[in-house]
């Protein structure tokens, strides 16, 4: 495969996985998600989508440095894998929170999702210290997302 197409490949992937979450997200946004307890630094819904896309653009950046040193090693077969478990966390995350309305499990998922961004960072230095950066801003804000995951689990279940 030629670098122009693992390129669109690597770029359409993430890409991917945030619009088939969308289908969960967008008809949760103004129903459920309106009437839920949330913190004071809860961002205002309009801005989540064009991080979203910037982060998932940032991430196929990122996949295409690693991918682009071919298969042959190991430590690239490693960063890829651990990208991969990443990334089905990141797809599973947005129908379980908007789409199950499940906000414990999501929180776990989320959880999940943080440690290995962690350990794709790591991979991804061993292999592209620039893919690595490239990942920085979504580790930053998933982080965010975390605490504010966990804050609306809270702000939601105390009575219950």
């Amino acid at each position: 495969m030629n670098k122009f197409v693992k390129f669109v490949v690597s770029l359409i992937v993430p890409l991917l996985i945030g619009f088939l979450g969308s289908f969960f997200t967008a008809p949760a946004i103004s129903t459920w998600y309106t009437n839920l307890n949330k913190p004071y630094f809860s961002p205002p819904n309009w801005l989540f989508a064009p991080v979203w896309t910037l982060l998932y653009i940032l991430m196929g950046v990122s996949f295409y440095l690693i991918w682009k040193r071919g298969l042959k090693t190991k430590k690239v077969r490693d960063a890829i894998f651990v990208f991969g478990v990443q990334m089905v966390l990141n797809a599973i995350w947005s129908p379980t929170f908007f789409g199950a309305k499940s906000i414990f499990i999501a929180l776990i998922i989320i959880v999940l999702m943080w440690v290995y961004i962690v350990k794709t960072i790591g991979a991804f230095a061993k292999v592209d210290k620039t893919a690595s950066y490239l990942l920085y801003p979504y580790i930053i804000w998933v982080s965010f997302a975390t605490i504010l995951n966990f804050s609306i689990w809270i702000l939601n279940t105390q009575g219950m």
